[in-house]
């Protein structure tokens, strides 16, 4: 009885670690999207203050990040540089990235 005590705690530890490591990877999975949606959305709003593209900055990184399928969380521009924040759930994390692009100083 012993040995089947010992092995229903083993899977039990075992399952709760493995549990764990799949909810830290998607995590870590949803991160690097939403980073890639804020560089992305903070380079089209810098193309559109620089003039080369139409339309207002923050607009535009609203579009980006629209059609990544994650939410906008803000968004600053400070003459030509803007600044992107964009946000997502990840299961019970939420996980949060925030970018700048313009010209350089």
């Amino acid at each position: 009885m012993a040995g089947v005590a010992t092995a229903i705690g083993v899977l039990a530890v075992t399952a709760t670690v493995s549990a764990g490591c799949v909810l830290a990877g998607a995590a870590a999975i949803q991160s690097a999207r939403v980073s890639a949606a804020a560089d992305t959305a903070a380079l089209a709003a810098a193309d559109a203050a620089l003039g080369f593209v139409g339309g207002a900055p923050c607009e535009r990184a609203g579009q980006v990040v629209a059609r990544a399928g994650l939410a906008f969380a803000a968004c600053e521009v400070d003459g030509v540089t803007v600044t992107v924040v964009v946000a997502s759930p990840a299961g019970v994390f939420t996980v949060q990235a925030r970018s700048r692009a313009g010209p350089p100083e």
